[in-house]
């Protein structure tokens, strides 16, 4: 069954003393909501987040991980690390991680099938740039990220991932894809998905979501939550967020 994601990207943000805080101000504005409400912290706030969640219905989860076990990867955290401390999602190949670090649609993919592989939950991101939307290949380079995101997947491990629809022109800029372009968008990568393996996936809209914009987007057909970012930094903004579009939470 499809259901709604409420998902935070705190990006390089928090202290540990502010995500306790964070923590103990939004459980209460948020505890009555049936959407799935995911916060994606930075490893130094994982315990701490976590901790304090635990007995509310507020996942933690982390923003990447190496798609190795072990090694010589100074600097790297594992899914076997991820899954010794309880953590059960994880982003993958967020614009960012594919513009500043040089990710690309071959190591997402691997990313993701250690994360499936350890029973983790990969957010796998996807979007295009501006220069891409431009030059009217949106659609090209959004199934080709899908395509080579998934490959060597099965069905069954598609039934335990996210994918989120970030258009990296809108992403920390203010400007939002607007909510019949997201749609349509999310309905090519549910589209893509299925013909690839024949599965329904939750599929998420990313690019500068807030309270103001949050209820139009998540009450789209295609829409199956959001993944917010510098709105998912304030308790407040971020539970009316929560509480936006329950056209499937209610």
């Amino acid at each position: 069954m499809r259901r709604n994601i409420i998902a935070g990207n705190w990006k390089m943000n928090m202290l540990p003393n502010e995500a306790i805080s964070f923590i103990e101000e939004i459980e209460p504005l948020v505890k009555d909501t049936n959407n799935e409400v995911i916060i994606c912290v930075p490893f130094t706030d994982f315990f701490y987040a976590n901790n304090m969640a635990q007995g509310t219905n507020i996942q933690v989860g982390v923003q990447n991980m190496h798609y190795e076990d072990k090694g010589a990867y100074t600097g790297e955290i594992s899914a076997p690390m991820l899954k010794s401390v309880n953590c059960k999602y994880v982003i993958v190949g967020h614009s960012e991680r594919r513009q500043y670090f040089n990710e690309t649609d071959e190591i997402v993919n691997k990313k993701a099938k250690k994360a499936l592989e350890y029973g983790l939950t990969p957010i796998i991101c996807v979007g295009e740039t501006l220069e891409e939307k431009e030059a009217g290949k949106t659609i090209e380079i959004i199934t080709s990220q899908i395509e080579k995101g998934l490959v060597d997947l099965t069905a069954s491990d598609l039934d335990k991932i996210v994918i989120a629809y970030e258009p990296i022109w809108a992403i920390g800029t203010g400007k939002v894809c607007s909510s019949e372009d997201a749609d349509n968008m999310c309905k090519v990568i549910r589209d893509k998905v299925k013909e690839i393996l024949d599965i329904d996936v939750p599929v998420l809209y990313g690019g500068s979501v807030n309270e103001q914009n949050s209820n139009e987007i998540l009450l789209k057909e295609n829409i199956d939550g959001v993944l917010v970012g510098g709105a998912s930094l304030d308790p407040e903004k971020f539970a009316k967020i929560i509480y936006s579009g329950h056209k499937l939470g209610e």
